[in-house]
Order: structure tokens, then C-alpha cells, then sequence
């Protein structure tokens, strides 16, 4: 299986500046990049063949770049097939997606069609963020929201352009928005390869990363709320409307802790946890019904669960319709059973879900 990383953020936001980076680097791996397009630089200018027809470049350390020619699983057939045929060497494949493109196509792609899922894992989504114009670019373009949400790890860029608030300000919008990505500040693209390849971010055994404070129980989330008692002043100008939302989200469930209001963020997530077992029957069925109405609006969720008669913990995770689980390490008679879920979705009824969870419970 050839590991695949698809590298997405919005325009400007740095991402052929680290992907120059990665290619210029002596790192012993042969890379294959798939790009929407060229931009008006080339990627590398140490360029030893291109081939104008199929447009294939070679990169002096052995990395090769191609561009997709109307569609990706024709891209990545065609790259298969040149690696069986020997004209083509590469350990890894990086596709790096245009400014103004959601990367949840792009990741369906290698569940949805069996030739490219018999050929590639999907190993991660890496997001880069524009310190400098992340609020305005989250606010006025739910793509960056999507690209936010589907992201296995986030890279913040240009942060030498914000002060040390204003980068924690965008941090703290980011982690709510998706809690189980983590977050790291990187310049010029000066990312270690540890933190880009071999995340496993679809890899149903790994870790399942969720920020410990994003769990944290009520009264540690409370007791930040001084920390935030700036956001009113951030409110739009309408009084009525910055309580309705202080209002809100006084009332969302004792699962889930949101703060910064005033960012209206289409895509949001949220997390559920319970130490009494699920009913596995009642458990499928529910979800089940979720995927059907709400799987186009779900874009990322994962979960550890404690499930009644089952000795070992159950993994799953999905994006939009497509689900899976799979049984993971035994509990021992030390550990404290329970069960951590994270959705991250456009405008999900969290109520309902976490309702309907609930009464999935033995």
C-alpha cells in the first residue's frame, strides 16, 4: 500500500512553501506529488526531465511531481501503473490540493473506488492556516471551515505576522472547531517529516487524539470563562443577538464546552463521553440512521467505545457516510472504562446526537 498525505489551506496560507521544503530535503524517500496545478514557479528549480505530454517532472533527489489532468483517480491509476511498470519510483504520494478546494472529495476518493483503495492508504489530511487571515478567511469561506474540520494536523503559518493573543485567540477558534487535530506553529515551512508522514490520521487503531482540555469536565471549562470575557466585545452590535447566543450555548449539553460565541463557524464539533457501556445493536442503529440523514454534513468522527460484552475496546471512525470499526486492545482490570466520541460537522443537531447516543447506552 503506497501511503497518501493530502496537503490543504487556503491561498497563500504556505503550503508550496512546505512542500518545497519536503522535496528539497535529503530524506532518502522518493516522493510523487500530485498538484491541481502549476503555479507560475515552478515547484523545484532543480528539474531533470518533464515531460511535457503526461506532465510529469523529476526532482534531482528522485521526488517527481505530476498534475492532474481532469481527474485524480486517473492520476493516481497512471501512477500505479508507471511504478509496476518500473519508468516510475516513489515510496509516498503528497497531493496538494488548490487554495478554494475541500479536501473531503479528495479523501472519499480512496474509499470509494477499489482500485485506489486495493493501491493507496490514506494516511492524513494536513491543514496549513494563515495566522495573519485565518478569522476573516473562516469567516467569509466555509472551505477553509471544511479544510479546518477534516484535518488530521493543523500547521499554523506566518504567525510572526500576529501577536502572541492574537495567535491564541486563533488557536483556541481552531481547537473548538476540531478538537482531535493537533496544532503546531511552523515557519517557512519548517516542519520535522515525523510530524507530516506516517500520522495514521485514518488508521482506525491509532491514537485517538482529542485536546485533554476539549474533555475536560465542567468545572475546569468554567473556570476559563474569565479568559473569555472579552467576546461580547466582539459581538455583532445587536444586543439581542449577542445574548441569544451567550443563551445557546448556557444550554448545550454538559458534554461538549464552546466558547468564543461570536465566531459563528458553520463547522463545529463537539464531544461525547459515558463510562456505562453501549448496547452494540441499539448503538448500530442509531448511528446508522445519522449517516443516512445527517452523513453529508458529517465530515470527521472517531471514538474509542466500552461496549457491553465485549472484553476489548472498539475504534471507529468516518467521513460523511462512510463508517468503520474495528476491535482494538483488551481492557485491563486497572483501566477506567468509557467511552470518547468526536464529531465535527456543518450545523450538526449535537442535541439529537447526543440524545440519541445516550439512549444507546445499556
Amino acid at each position: 500500500m503506497i501511503p497518501v498525505t493530502i496537503l490543504t489551506g487556503f491561498l497563500g496560507s504556505g503550503k508550496t512553501t512546505l512542500l518545497k521544503r519536503i522535496l528539497n530535503e535529503q530524506h532518502g524517500m522518493k516522493i510523487a506529488v500530485i498538484e491541481n496545478e502549476f503555479g507560475e514557479e515552478n515547484i523545484d528549480n532543480e528539474i531533470l526531465v518533464q515531460d511535457s505530454n503526461e506532465q510529469i517532472v523529476q526532482m534531482s533527489n528522485g521526488c517527481i511531481c505530476c498534475t492532474i489532468r481532469g481527474d485524480l483517480v486517473n492520476a493516481l491509476s497512471d501512477l500505479v501503473t508507471r511504478r509496476q511498470a518500473g519508468s516510475l519510483k516513489f515510496d509516498r504520494v503528497v497531493i496538494e490540493t488548490t487554495g478554494l478546494a475541500n479536501p473531503g472529495p479528495v479523501a472519499q476518493t480512496f474509499f470509494m473506488d477499489d482500485e485506489i483503495a486495493d493501491q493507496y492508504l490514506l494516511d492524513a489530511v494536513i491543514t496549513l492556516v494563515d495566522a495573519k487571515h485565518a478569522n476573516q478567511q473562516l469567516d467569509q469561506h466555509e472551505v477553509v471551515q471544511r479544510q479546518v474540520g477534516f484535518a488530521d494536523r493543523l500547521f499554523i503559518t506566518k504567525s510572526d505576522l500576529v501577536s502572541a493573543d492574537e495567535l491564541a485567540a486563533l488557536k483556541h477558534r481552531l481547537l473548538h472547531m476540531n478538537p482531535r487535530a493537533p496544532m503546531a506553529v511552523v515557519n517557512f515551512g519548517e516542519a520535522p517529516l515525523k510530524e507530516i508522514f506516517d500520522l495514521r490520521g485514518f488508521n482506525l487503531n491509532a491514537k485517538l487524539e482529542i485536546d485533554p482540555d476539549f474533555l475536560a469536565e465542567d468545572d475546569h471549562a468554567h473556570a476559563h470563562a474569565d479568559e473569555h470575557a472579552h467576546e461580547h466585545a466582539n459581538c455583532d452590535h445587536d444586543h439581542d443577538r449577542c445574548e441569544h447566543e451567550g443563551h445557546d450555548h448556557a444550554h448545550e449539553h454538559k458534554h461538549a464546552h464552546h466558547h468564543h460565541a461570536h465566531h459563528d463557524d458553520k463547522i463545529k464539533s463537539f464531544v461525547f463521553r459515558s463510562d456505562r457501556p453501549f448496547d452494540s445493536q441499539k448503538l448500530e442503529d442509531f448511528l446508522g440512521g445519522v449517516l443516512q440523514i445527517y452523513g453529508e454534513r458529517l465530515l470527521r468522527y472517531k471514538g474509542v467505545l466500552f461496549m457491553k460484552g465485549i472484553d476489548r475496546r472498539v475504534v471507529f471512525q468516518g467521513v460523511h457516510q462512510m463508517m468503520g470499526s474495528d476491535l482494538a486492545s483488551k481492557w485491563q482490570p486497572a483501566d477506567k472504562k468509557t467511552s470518547k466520541m468526536v464529531f465535527i460537522g456543518i450545523d450538526l443537531p449535537q442535541d439529537l446526537i447526543i440524545d440519541g447516543l445516550e439512549r444507546s447506552l445499556a
